[in-house]
């Protein structure tokens, strides 16, 4: 079926299977659990597949900056370990250490509102580009505070700038994602970051896979011309057609997405509010386009159901829980072919789940 042509039955199908979900803020403290989220049709293109989710209740997120908010004014800086001295706040503290370090940065958060971090986001500069491989939020204007990463950027140790931008128009795919949050490996991370850039080659001419093949940064491989544009040909359907639909459904609390590739259910991303999902969307469809890039296969369909089942069943073998006492949660849940990862808020008036992602195994 055409695309064009399928958008205005999904919408109208969309609309009609959230009426029953009346629209109300949720008093803080209150968490929904996976089962009240609800699964709608998908929207499809090629070989990625995106299920709408709705949610009961809606949180007021609009104190929490995003990382792209945050580099973009200047109020968050984040740089390699070696530069600790010179970002102290507000007094002299001697710091002792051993200059820059591979998995860890440090970021320090200048503004007067709290600021999340996802697992997956990368920031680019310093000696090598990182991704952040966990969940957390960092306090309002913050002493500095050390953030585990994970290199994505394998062959390069040299300084290309004091401080670290974001990679606003991406994050990591999700099989990248899940090397760092899952098995929170380095040697798994760099070996995904090359099959992803393998795989971009692979779909491209010989000059252009050349120039792909030219750079270890993960980051430059995503903003390379030719891959950009395999990127944007997967997302652009997707993206501008949900986010229309986030629109119709903000009465219903549009919070966020399961995802499938090639027939298979991969990941989902749900978050506190439609707020939230709207900031980090742009982002988050480039990152499950670039995956149904760089695995093609087959296309066949696969339904709501199943994409429902993988969003309610959260019963886990295992939990590790680590906590920051009045500001945030992390709890990882590994059960039957699946990892989950909920970061929540202990902020005062919160209380609530502010992300949930959700990984097959």
């Amino acid at each position: 079926m055409n695309l064009k042509l399928c958008i205005p039955i999904l919408a109208f199908a969309v609309l009609a299977a959230t009426a029953f979900f009346p629209r109300f803020s949720a008093q803080a403290g209150e968490v929904p659990s996976p089962t009240s989220y609800k699964v709608l049709e998908p929207i499809r293109h090629g070989n990625l597949t995106v299920f709408p989710v709705v949610g009961p209740v809606s949180h007021d997120t609009h104190e929490f900056l995003t990382l792209d908010e945050g580099v973009r004014s200047g109020d968050v800086v984040v740089t390699e370990y070696g530069n600790v001295q010179g970002l102290r706040r507000g007094r002299i503290v001697p710091v002792t250490h051993e200059g820059a370090q591979v998995n860890q940065l440090v970021l320090v958060n200048n503004s007067k509102r709290p600021l999340i971090l996802l697992a997956g986001e990368i920031v680019t500069g310093g000696k090598q580009d990182r991704v952040i491989g966990k969940d957390r939020i960092v306090p309002a204007e913050s002493d500095p505070i050390d953030l585990n990463v994970f290199c994505v950027e394998p062959g390069r140790w040299t300084a290309t700038s004091a401080k670290f931008g974001s990679m606003g128009s991406a994050m990591a795919q999700p099989a990248v994602r899940a090397k760092a949050m899952g098995a929170k490996d380095q040697a798994q991370v760099w070996s995904e970051v090359r099959k992803a850039q393998a795989g971009m080659a692979s779909n491209l001419e010989a000059s252009q896979a050349v120039a792909v093949g030219g750079t270890t940064s993960y980051a430059r491989v995503m903003e390379n011309g030719a891959v950009k544009q395999q990127v944007d040909s997967m997302a652009e359907p997707i993206e501008r057609n949900y986010q229309s639909l986030i629109h119709e459904l903000r009465d219903r609390n549009a919070v966020g997405v399961v995802v499938a590739v090639n027939g298979e259910i991969i990941w989902a991303d749900i978050f506190a509010s439609t707020e939230l999902l709207e900031k980090y969307w742009p982002k988050l469809v480039r990152s499950y386009a670039a995956e149904a890039v760089v695995s093609r296969t087959s296309d066949h369909e696969i339904g709501a159901k199943s994409a429902q089942k993988f969003l309610d069943d959260m019963e886990g073998k295992r939990e590790m829980v680590e906590s920051e006492p009045g500001l945030y949660r992390h709890t990882e849940i590994t059960g039957d072919g699946f990892k989950a990862f909920e970061l929540t808020s202990l902020l005062p008036k919160t209380g609530f789940d502010v992300h949930l992602a959700k990984m097959a195994e």
